[in-house]
């Protein structure tokens, strides 16, 4: 995937995650973030990417996102390897 591409998908999951009313605090309690540094943040390909592994941790809310935003199932997942971080990921 282009990383223009996984930008695209990590901006829609961002703006489903700040819309949830449920999830965003599990997300900023998580990463002990505020409401502010995600505003602020919001254009950073890192942060975008911890969005992506934020919502792909758990598979309804990845078919939540998905379904909202009309994207097939594995495409938050292929966007979070065309952002920085998926490079250094260990299976050791």
């Amino acid at each position: 995937m282009h990383r223009d591409d996984a930008q695209t998908i990590a901006y829609q999951a961002l703006g489903w995650l700040v819309g949830n009313e449920e999830l965003c605090p599990v997300f900023l309690g998580a990463t002990g973030g505020t409401a502010e540094e995600m505003q602020q943040n919001a254009t950073d390909p890192a942060f975008l990417a911890s969005v992506l592994e934020f919502i792909t941790m758990d598979d309804a809310w990845v078919i939540a996102f998905c379904d909202t935003v009309n994207l097939a199932y594995d495409q938050p997942l292929r966007a979070r390897y065309a952002l920085p971080g998926a490079e250094n990921v260990q299976w050791t």
